[in-house]
Order: C-alpha cells, then structure tokens, then sequence
C-alpha cells in the first residue's frame, strides 16, 4: 500500500497541522482531499495508508461528517487521536476593513465556535458554509466570499491577511482528530485507552438504550463519547456512536463487548488505540468486581464449576 496519509484539505487546514504532529508524518506523503468523505474512500480503494480527519470537538461534540462515514460503507478502524488547540483567525484579502465584510466562510464545525464573536462584530454578514476553513481561505482569495473564518497560518499559504486573531466563544476549545486505517490487529495496550465501536438495536422498545449502556456499567466502563445517528431506515431509527474507557484486551471491555454483540442487530467495531491525554481511564478507585484479574478469577472459577473441581 501507498507510504502516504490523506487528510482534509487543502494545505492550511487545522487537520493538517494536527496530522503533523504525528512522528510518522514525518515519513509519510501527505495528501490533502476535499472532502472526508474522499480521504476515507482513498484509504478503502487502497491509494493511501491512512486518513487523517476531525471526529469531535469541545464546542458542538461529534462531527456527523465523520461519524457517518465510518458508520457506513466498508469497515474502517482508528489506530490514533490527536487533540489540538483550536482558535480562529478572520482572513480577508488585504486592504479589507471589518466594514467592507458581507460574507463569511469556514467549515460548519466552525461556525458554533465563533457565533457569539460574529454576532457582536459582524450581526449583518452572510454565512457560506465550505469544505473545510482552509478551503473558505481560498475561496476569498478568489474574491467568492469577503472572509474566512480558519487558522492564522493559512493566511500566508492563500495570500491573505489576518483582520482579527483570537476568535473562540469557548475558551480552550480543543478538536479530536483520528487517524483511520484499514482493518487490522489492534496495537497493544498502553494502560490509558479508549474503544470505539457503533450499535444497532434490535427493535425500539422501552429501556433499550439502558440495555446497551448496560454492558458497559455493570463492568465499571467509562463512556467518553455517546451520539446517536439516524440510520437512515426512517424516522425514529438510530445506530449510537460509543467511545469508552480501556481496550479490547482488557477482560472488562472484551465481556463488555461480547454482551453487547449477543444483543444488538449490529456491532461495528472501530478500533482500539491511546488516549491523546493518555491519561489511565481508571483515575477513580475501580469499581468492586470489575479489575481484570477478578474477572479473570471469576471466569476460572465457571471453568472448575464445569470440570467439577468447585
């Protein structure tokens, strides 16, 4: 396969300053796409090894972009996270004044960031939605739109200039980004993960969503990401987007998943991998009964149970 990493592009995206922080960036052919969509369809069609691209951020929560991609189509797996700082810089064509701005432009994960900074500053501006920020930066210097809403080091790659830099309604709003491979054997555990699976429930019925939240609690699993996304059998039908505490070798998150394979229509599996903080999940004392050697202790013993030797 290809020694290369696509990501949402084009060149100056916040995406590719996150995928730079990864070491193996370093050795790999960085190829920016215009959508995510593309990105991930380039790692399923085998013209890159891995894709880069948003899931989440502090502001809004999952990014259905994302989400949705991975829910559908042929399976992909998450082998890393990265999370980075994100502020916004207004970029417009220089000679500009705040005066002279009638529409704006950034990705719309952008947009409830910045909301309460555009009301008070520009309450008359159009928003236009883009592929990504770095995209609405060209777009300005296209002279489409007036400005754009992205990262202060955009400006120089599109020849623009930063009106404003700072923006954010949240402070320390942060955007959790993945890298997305083909399926494979996950890496080993590193004491500070997290698992990323989808489920589909059987039938909608009352207390079903306590049923799959369940399997996770009575284990002592921490949920770290719960969205629901319509599936798009009609209105009323949900899969639900699950980040938890831990990794698949882990006897509590393995048991945990098994229950919820024996009762859901559909478990899609996304990946164990690090915890960008890699902070251990385990930061409270753990719960009685759900350490992983008494489960291991609890399993011996069904197995003596079955031979006899109780």
């Amino acid at each position: 396969m290809p020694a290369s990493y696509a990501y949402l592009g084009p060149e100056g995206t916040f995406t590719e300053v996150a995928l730079r922080t990864l070491p193996e960036a370093a050795t790999r052919e960085l190829i920016p796409y215009v959508s995510v969509q593309s990105a991930l369809d380039a790692v399923r069609a085998g013209e890159a090894e891995a894709a880069f691209v948003p899931i989440e951020n502090s502001v809004e929560g999952g990014i259905t972009t994302t989400l949705d991609e991975l829910v559908a189509g042929a399976p992909l797996m998450i082998y890393r996270e990265v999370l980075l700082s994100i502020t916004f810089a207004l970029l417009v064509r220089p000679g500009t004044k705040l005066s002279d701005i009638k529409t704006v432009s950034a990705h719309p994960a952008a947009q409830p960031q910045v909301r309460n900074w555009l009301k008070k500053h520009l309450p008359d501006a159009h928003w236009e939605s883009a592929a990504s920020n770095a995209d609405a930066a060209r777009l300005v210097q296209e002279g489409q739109y007036d400005a754009a809403f992205a990262g202060e080091f955009a400006a120089a790659r599109y020849g623009l200039e930063a009106l404003e830099t700072g923006i954010h309604d949240a402070e320390n709003a942060q955007t959790r980004f993945v890298l997305v491979g083909r399926p494979a054997r996950p890496a080993a555990p590193t004491g500070a993960d997290k698992t990323s699976v989808v489920l589909w429930q059987r039938d909608d019925h009352p207390g079903g969503l306590r049923d799959l939240l369940g399997e996770f609690a009575t284990r002592g699993i921490n949920l770290m990401l719960l969205q629901s996304r319509p599936t798009g059998a009609g209105i009323g039908n949900y899969c639900f987007c699950v980040d938890a505490e831990g990794h698949i070798s882990d006897r509590r998150v393995a048991e945990a998943l098994m229950g919820l394979k024996r009762i859901c229509l559909q478990v899609r599996y996304l990946g164990s991998y690090p915890r960008a903080d890699m902070r251990p999940g385990d930061v409270q004392p753990p719960r009685l009964g759900t350490s992983d050697d008494e489960f291991v202790a609890a399993a011996d013993w069904v197995a003596r149970c079955q031979d006899g030797r109780f």
